[in-house]
């Protein structure tokens, strides 16, 4: 037999069989096997949990606070207010070394001890042929075991994703994750990309000494982001935030002018305030940050990179000149898929993906819940609605109504509702003795505008389909 041929066969023992163990993947078997009886093998290419985390650039930091994170029974952090540093008052947020500890703490110290979970790393799934291939067997998955797809909306990242751009031979490219490493600085940084990645590795040269003079930032579209301050633990603030978002949605004579509503409430931030952004992934960020980037002026707008080349950039609208010695930084993947909502209980697999605006971690943990106490997956479907990513402004407010149908609904079952009022993954809790005069009148706001509000993001949504 050949070396890369199966020496053993056998058949898979197990309830559900979760293929990836990133973020989706981890909270919906931890919330699965936590109120049911299910056996799973957690299964990933990787040999440790924690997906494109293990991958990800040093210096990037979860964009939200580390209580939105993780699994639904082992809190991410310690839940407490940083005290030092431009986010002094706002929640903790994770590092990479800290997300990755902290998966492989649930896997070996929650998920294994239950005995009903088996972990597989290095192992390769083949959906046609309902096989998992781990060292040297292959194991025939029956048609009694769930097939969960944790990998449908899956990151794209630099690390893991080559340049969708061409690059010469003598030119110098870069992924995001490798620039920590570089030992002979360039005179000038080209950063590539518009989302997270790009805006973290800005914020990270010019901490890091960098003059804003020595940043070129290829920036084909400008981006919406939400004010990191507004998207906390505290239901007050959170709550708040949900409020101002549906207020202004009864308003808005169109999406754009929405956004600029919601920039003037203090929900949303844009870099250039003389340009209307086009994209509209909307992670969070500090202003802090948003200072550091409008230090940098070399921005190039024209369209997409093509080619790299020594001294130069070729962009759909023409070409740039850089420095021959200059450095680009390759933060171009595609981050988050934003791929079509399908029904998460489908024929072939449970395909995760977020049932409210965002917030993908308590999205598996409530399809794991779900999965564990109801038999019927019309049903199951009914309840969980699936709320695809946003690209676009138009998008974001599509998401945005569909999250909140999608929270009224899964809501309205009294055993949903309870147990989502125990996890802190979910941003619209209100914990017990949280009550105050301010959240009381957040409350009372949320529930005068949540009708009128939602019928109002379904109109702009409609809208700007047409």
């Amino acid at each position: 037999m050949d070396e890369t041929g199966p020496r053993t066969r056998r058949i898979l023992d197990a309830d559900h069989l979760v293929v990836g163990a990133g973020a989706a993947g981890m909270a919906f078997t931890d919330a699965l096997v936590d109120h049911g009886r299910a056996r799973v093998v957690l299964a990933d290419r990787r040999t440790a949990p924690g997906g494109h985390w293990l991958d990800a650039y040093p210096y990037v930091r979860l964009h939200q606070a580390s209580r939105f994170y993780g699994v639904a029974s082992t809190p991410l952090g310690a839940g407490r207010l940083q005290t030092s540093g431009p986010e002094a008052g706002l929640h903790e947020r994770a590092d990479r070394e800290e997300i990755c500890a902290y998966y492989a703490q649930v896997l070996h110290d929650r998920l294994l001890p239950t005995g009903r979970v088996e972990f597989l790393g290095g192992a390769d799934y083949d959906a046609d042929r309902r096989t998992l291939r781990h060292g040297g067997i292959e194991y025939a998955v029956p048609e009694r075991c769930r097939i969960v797809d944790a990998r449908y909306l899956s990151p794209q990242i630099p690390a893991s994703t080559p340049p969708p751009f061409g690059v010469a031979a003598d030119a110098r490219v870069l992924p995001a994750h490798a620039l920590p490493r570089i030992e002979d600085a360039p005179s000038q940084y080209v950063v590539v990309g518009s989302g997270k990645t790009a805006s973290d590795t800005v914020v990270w040269l010019l901490g890091r000494g960098v003059r804003p003079e020595a940043i070129c930032w290829v920036r084909p579209r400008e981006p919406w982001m939400l004010d990191r301050a507004v998207v906390q633990p505290d239901p007050a603030v959170f709550l708040g935030m949900a409020a101002d978002i549906l207020e202004a949605a009864q308003h808005a004579a169109g999406v754009d002018d929405l956004f600029l509503r919601l920039e003037d409430a203090g929900v949303m931030l844009r870099i250039d305030r003389s340009r209307t952004p086009t994209m509209a992934r909307a992670p969070t960020l500090g202003r802090w940050e948003l200072d550091l980037l409008r230090s940098v002026e070399d921005v190039v707008r024209r369209g997409h990179l093509r080619r790299v080349e020594r001294g130069r950039l070729l962009l759909d609208g023409g070409e740039v000149r850089i420095r021959a010695d200059a450095l680009v930084v390759h933060c171009a993947a595609r981050g988050l898929r934003r791929e079509p909502g399908v029904p998460i209980w489908g024929r072939e697999a449970i395909r995760i993906q977020p049932v409210r605006a965002g917030f993908p971690c308590f999205g598996a943990a409530l399809i794991g819940y779900v999965e564990a106490t109801r038999d019927d997956d019309e049903l199951k479907n009914r309840i969980c609605l699936p709320t695809p990513y946003p690209s676009t402004p138009a998008d974001w407010v599509g998401m945005t109504a569909q999250g909140t149908r999608s929270a009224a609904t899964f809501g309205a079952h009294p055993d949903i509702a309870a147990w989502a009022r125990t996890v802190a993954l979910n941003p619209a809790r209100v914990p017990a003795g949280a009550r105050s005069p301010a959240l009381e009148d957040v409350l009372a706001r949320v529930a005068a505008q949540t009708a009128p509000g939602a019928a109002a993001l379904a109109r702009l949504a409609r809208e700007a389909a047409a």
